[in-house]
């Protein structure tokens, strides 16, 4: 375990990346944050026998950028081929899913509708559906901002692109807009680290989360953050 910890804690402490920008991963302030990731964090920590300092950010590509840069150890982001040349990902240990936000008057019924000339959407950038809607729109156009709904608001957008809890929690708070209900996407989010860890290191990681989710580490955390509806990965 020792030469484990020397390979992912270098500096003799855990550094861990948690995005708070993402509410069913994560909440709480960066003095006081909680969550799945943040419970995902500590048990890596406990299980190399070395102390965590948890590094919070508000948004996906913050907790990237520090992975990437060497400020951080450790990070929970979505699989993604866009990431996957720079970070080693575990398989995932929650399943969110990806869905829109339209105004009540918009003819769109299903996420099929959306991607067509002339429908702006927006999104968080450099979020796991900023990457996959650049990927995989043929005819919509993506608009980056901090938030999908503030570019939506601002801009007088067709559509909002989010995690289905906070645009669910969304159209509740803003009477005019609806979600469609159908899943544009499944985000998979994973632990990361970087590639250039030793095999067996980023292994381990892997089989702790396996672990984590076979014995209902990942399941109770998620009961205890009040997000019940996000699905443990298979």
């Amino acid at each position: 375990m020792e030469d484990l910890a020397a390979d992912l804690a270098p500096t003799g402490v855990l550094r861990a990346a948690v995005n708070l920008g993402n509410p069913v991963l994560a909440h709480g302030t960066p003095a006081e944050p909680g969550g799945v990731t943040v419970d995902l964090a500590r048990a890596v920590g406990a299980r190399l026998g070395v102390p965590v300092q948890l590094r919070c950010f508000d948004a996906a590509r913050k907790s990237f950028e520090a992975l990437t840069s060497g400020a951080a150890d450790l990070a929970f982001l979505a699989i993604e081929p866009a990431r996957a040349a720079e970070v080693a990902f575990t398989e995932p240990y929650v399943v969110i899913e990806g869905v829109y936000v339209v105004p009540d008057r918009s003819p769109f019924r299903s996420p099929a509708d959306v991607d067509r000339p002339g429908v702006r959407i927006g999104v968080k950038q450099g979020s796991a559906y900023d990457l996959y809607l650049t990927r995989t729109l043929a005819h919509a156009t993506v608009v980056r901002g901090p938030d999908g709904v503030v570019a939506f608001e601002e801009q007088g957008l067709e559509v909002a692109a989010g995690i289905r809890q906070p645009m669910t929690a969304y159209a509740a708070e803003h009477p005019g807009t609806r979600v469609l209900e159908e899943r544009f996407m499944r985000i998979r989010q994973a632990v990361a680290t970087t590639p250039d860890r030793r095999p067996g290191t980023v292994a381990f990681l892997g089989e702790l989360v396996a672990e984590l989710k076979a014995n209902g580490f990942v399941a109770e955390s998620l009961r205890r953050a009040n997000q019940p509806d996000a699905l443990v990965a298979d």
